[in-house]
């Protein structure tokens, strides 16, 4: 009974109308899709295949570790490019074709037009959020260990002079450490209270526990413990101790695209755990959090911008209103990337970095909007 009232919902809610245009969008939008990261994983094959070759790659880790996850990395990452040209593509088509005259010539208004596009965006949006946030992140860990192993081998696998604060009051600092064994040498952690030094442990070596059911799980060896209270000292000395630290190895080495293996919980857990110990290196974390929300809301946007330019039937056909789009959609990844850069290195607000492109082409989407065919 209820899915026979959903049923029915549906179908007084989506006319013949919003079903054939929303047909079109998505189905053009997965073709594109699918065309585009074709033609890009024969030129990454072909660039790659020298060191797939040099490095005896297994033909399955390629397949299901490397490529299995480089089809949807990239499918999120340029979806409002694929968004845009599916639009333009099958709206040009429609105008065309006098389709939309024929729409517009029985009483639909170009706002009412406008449901089925921002109904197909908002379900392309969606799914783009949920893989970025959720999906992704898990494939691109598998992918990047793969790169590591048989592309590139240039990862940062130590770290010298590590100091960081663990915990209020609480200051821990390696001299040496190897994020491949995940051990640490030359360790020593501090206890100030009230700005002074209640407790100073040093120890030569410190192991993480990577097969504890518990995070910051550490060993320390050879370790030795100096509590100061008031005039007296209490030294304790052993040869292995077992101790939470807050910290983990994430946290002392960082390699490049490090953000993009969190998903998005993970992502504010961490961010929110480095602020609260005044570290200012979480940037890159922030820009790729707001990031992943914004890019979603731009399929809304370039929807608007899409259909509004290529709705109007033309004697020279689509070739205009696919160059200005193509034109439009690269102008926004480029200017994405060149915010993301200033918010990086320029010290320009994570949240404004993400938005800025949105906030700009929103006001192009409105000025197209209106000059559309009423």
């Amino acid at each position: 009974m209820r899915h026979l009232r959903l049923k029915n919902f549906l179908a007084r809610f989506l006319t013949r109308l919003d079903r054939y245009i929303m047909v079109k969008f998505i189905g053009t939008y997965i073709y594109s899709i699918a065309l585009i990261i074709s033609i890009s994983i024969v030129f990454d094959f072909n660039e790659n295949l020298a060191k797939f070759s040099n490095t005896h790659a297994p033909w399955r880790a390629i397949i299901f570790d490397y490529y299995a996850n480089f089809v949807p990395y990239f499918s999120n990452l340029f979806s409002p490019l694929f968004v845009f040209i599916a639009v333009i593509f099958f709206t040009s088509k429609l105008a065309g074709n006098s389709e939309i005259i024929a729409m517009m010539a029985s009483g639909t208004s170009f706002r009412r037009l406008m449901r089925p596009y921002m109904l197909s965006a908002a379900i392309i949006a969606a799914a783009n959020f949920y893989m970025g946030a959720y999906v992704i992140p898990h494939g691109n860990v598998t992918r990047y260990k793969f790169e590591t192993q048989y592309k590139n081998k240039d990862k940062v696998t130590s770290a010298s002079n590590v100091q960081l604060q663990v915990a209020p009051g609480i200051i821990a600092y390696m001299q040496q450490y190897d994020n491949n064994s995940k051990r640490g040498y030359g360790f020593s952690l501090d206890q100030f209270e009230d700005k002074k030094l209640v407790s100073h442990m040093t120890a030569n070596v410190v192991q993480y526990d990577t097969i504890s059911d518990s995070r910051y799980h550490w060993k320390v060896i050879s370790y030795k413990i100096r509590t100061l209270k008031g005039l007296r000292e209490q030294i304790t000395t052993g040869a292995e101790l077992d101790t939470m630290i807050m910290m983990e190895p994430m946290d002392l080495v960082y390699n490049k695209g490090q953000q993009e293996t969190l998903t998005s919980p993970e992502l504010l857990r961490y961010i929110s755990k480095q602020q609260e110990r005044g570290s200012q290196n979480v940037v890159q974390y922030e820009v790729e959090y707001h990031k992943r929300i914004a890019t979603s809301f731009a399929s809304f946007i370039l929807t608007i911008i899409g259909a509004s330019l290529s709705a109007r039937k033309r004697k020279g056909g689509m070739g205009m209103a696919l160059g200005i789009g193509l034109a439009l959609s690269f102008s926004y990844i480029l200017l994405q990337t060149i915010s993301s850069t200033f918010a990086i290195n320029a010290g320009m607000p994570a949240i404004l970095a993400a938005w800025i492109p949105n906030m700009i082409y929103a006001v192009i989407a409105y000025f197209c909007y209106r000059q559309a065919p009423n």
